[in-house]
């Protein structure tokens, strides 16, 4: 026989064996059947002693092992609180936390959670985010996968990665999971051209970006050639950006500033402390073609304020930082054994972390050089006369097919790519 609660039982004996007397009771007494001959005698009941098996009797005991982790992992169901005169008193949980916690505990075997209700999984991201589930190397990823695809923005819609390098390089997968993103600050990162995120900033999951910081990173004209690539040609990528911030990257140069000048959305525009030659030329480049005026004051958009990180995902983003941190306490111990060495007399070379404010005075050599976009307000008149008019309306159609003709020769001039841009292209 087998029975279902976690263990079975297999009972074998043998027929052939006498199992003993059979009792019957009829009319209140008690009488034994003898098997072979098939009489009934009456007898009165002796204290004998009762074998319920034979001697031949094995029993196989085989445990139900499921998830003995899980087990040991599962949390109470109970919750203990004191009353005011000290005694422990426990209440049940809901069964809607019980589910809650164990899909949590479970969250990386979900298939899909499009058109999950949004105030469920906010408490389900946040379960599963008080449980560190997001931390961990592969399972996090796919759970986080999981959230982005289904709500978006939701997740994060503001990141804040300034000087966290360490945080890029250990969860740039995690990082490339986050959608709909529409500021993103990777300032003094030293990214440089030819970096995995840079790259990703073109994809069609980041054309929501409206702020973009990259102080500090390394970057020339090949990265600026990378990065509006697809906007210049293909109409996509960053192409509804509004704030950039490219100051800080001596590499950058005036041929670098033509290519972001397929950016017509763009409002505020920081390149202070890059490698311009020609900046009174840059400066009426820049107004002439996207309207861009240089500031005289330093624009509040460029505040490391304004991004900050917003979203589900800000403890998460927290909690990556924090097994950074932590990874890097044993490097106290290399200290101290670079001091030995100079006890003794061995030299031990040590190479100091360049910082974001070495670049400093650079940006002050080469000034300020902040740019915005005036806002040009409207201002209806009422015509005089309709000759007046009819000659506005001529003016107008001439210069609008000037502007079409000066736009036809500017486009001939950007769209003469290379051999580069045209590989980088069919990447896409």
């Amino acid at each position: 026989q087998s029975w279902s609660r976690g263990m079975s039982y297999c009972l074998h004996s043998e027929s052939h064996l006498d199992t003993g007397p059979i009792y019957v009771r009829e009319n209140g007494k008690l009488h034994v059947v003898n098997p072979g001959a098939g009489s009934v005698q009456n007898v009165t009941p002796k204290t004998r002693p009762f074998s319920l098996f034979s001697r031949s009797f094995s029993v196989e005991l085989c445990m139900n092992r499921e998830d003995d982790r899980a087990r040991r992992q599962r949390t109470d169901h109970f919750i203990f609180t004191y009353t005011k005169e000290g005694n422990l008193r426990y209440s049940a949980k809901s069964l809607f936390s019980l589910v809650l916690g164990y899909i949590s505990d479970n969250v990386d075997h979900i298939d899909s959670l499009i058109g999950f209700p949004e105030q469920i999984a906010e408490k389900l991201f946040s379960a599963a985010e008080a449980r560190q589930k997001f931390t961990e190397p592969v399972t996090g990823l796919r759970a986080l996968q999981k959230f982005t695809e289904a709500y978006g923005g939701l997740v994060l819609c503001s990141l804040c990665l300034r000087n966290r390098y360490l945080v890029i390089s250990e969860k740039l997968e995690e990082i490339k999971s986050f959608r709909e993103l529409t500021c993103l600050d990777l300032s003094c990162c030293k990214l440089g051209d030819e970096h995995e995120l840079l790259e990703h900033l073109t994809k069609e999951a980041l054309s929501s970006v409206k702020r973009l910081l990259l102080k500090d990173n390394s970057l020339s004209d090949a990265g600026l050639r990378r990065m509006t690539a697809p906007v210049r040609v293909l109409k996509k990528g960053l192409e509804n950006l509004l704030v950039l911030d490219l100051s800080c990257n001596p590499k950058i140069t005036d041929v670098g500033i033509g290519y972001l000048l397929s950016f017509k959305k763009l409002n505020c525009l920081d390149i202070s402390g890059t490698g311009l030659k020609d900046v009174n030329a840059v400066i009426k480049r820049l107004q002439v073609q996207i309207g861009l005026v240089h500031s005289k004051v330093p624009l509040k958009e460029f505040d490391h304020s304004n991004c900050k990180t917003e979203g589900w995902a800000e403890q998460t983003v927290l909690q990556w930082e924090q097994a950074v941190m932590e990874a890097m306490k044993p490097q106290d111990n290399l200290r101290s054994r670079a001091a030995a060495l100079r006890f003794y007399g061995k030299t031990h070379r040590i190479e100091e972390v360049v910082k974001c404010t070495l670049v400093e005075p650079e940006t002050k050599a080469s000034g300020n050089l902040q740019f915005y976009k005036e806002k040009v307000q409207n201002c209806h008149l009422p015509l005089k006369k309709e000759v007046a008019g009819s000659h506005e309306l001529k003016n107008n159609k001439k210069r609008a097919l000037a502007e079409q003709e000066r736009e036809r020769t500017s486009k001939q001039k950007h769209l003469c790519l290379s051999v580069e841009d045209w590989d980088l292209l069919n990447t896409y």
